[in-house]
């Protein structure tokens, strides 16, 4: 039994230090996740990773589940941390937040051009369709692009092998890049951009 596991069986039975312990002991691999995941984001992105795992571990203990090891832990933290990121990118996009009003650099000599990346709300909503019709590819996918799993953990956390979550992977993948670039400009898409 891990030390993750065995804290998780003891929060379970009702001793409320362990939630401290269970912080020092997945806080630095849940901040790599984090800023794996934030490194990832449009630039503008204001959310830090600290603020992410301290958000996403208010919201794991407040939620009162009972997670069942490690890796049920860690997709329920994804899940915590994709939730949080949706919210964000959606408050962002309300107007007295800012939408559509042009981003103005202070120095254009010093600005660093940043490549295009995925809108986290086009990506929440095909996500979220994806989930209605094939929910273990979209576990796969939460498990993957917001805890940063690799595929076979990520077949491992779902019970199924590494071809299966090869597969489960490359039709997701190509799924929500085809429902994503559905709301994109035709020359954005035509070019290969975003």
């Amino acid at each position: 039994m891990s030390d993750v596991t065995r804290i998780l069986e003891e929060i379970r039975r009702g001793d409320r230090e362990a939630t401290d312990r269970l912080l020092v002991l997945v806080y630095d691999e849940l901040r790599r996740l984090a800023a794996r995941r934030l490194a990832n984001e449009r630039p503008g992105q204001t959310l830090q990773p600290t603020a992410l795992v301290h958000e996403a571990y208010l919201r794991l203990l407040g939620a009162d589940a009972h997670w069942e090891n490690s890796a049920h832990f860690f997709a329920a933290a994804a899940e915590a941390m994709r939730r949080i990121l949706v919210e964000s990118a959606r408050r962002k996009m309300r107007l007295k937040h800012g939408a559509g009003r042009p981003v103005r650099e202070v120095d254009e000599s010093d600005a660093i051009a940043m490549p295009d990346s995925i809108d986290l709300v086009a990506l929440n909503e095909a996500l979220e369709k994806l989930a209605a019709a094939d929910p273990p590819k979209a576990e796969l996918v939460k498990l993957r692009y917001f805890a940063g799993l690799t595929v076979e953990q990520a077949g491992r956390v779902l019970g199924v092998s590494r071809a299966t979550a090869d597969r489960y992977w490359t039709f997701a993948r190509t799924w929500l890049y085809y429902e994503v670039m559905k709301g994109e400009e035709p020359t954005k898409a035509a070019d290969g951009e975003g």
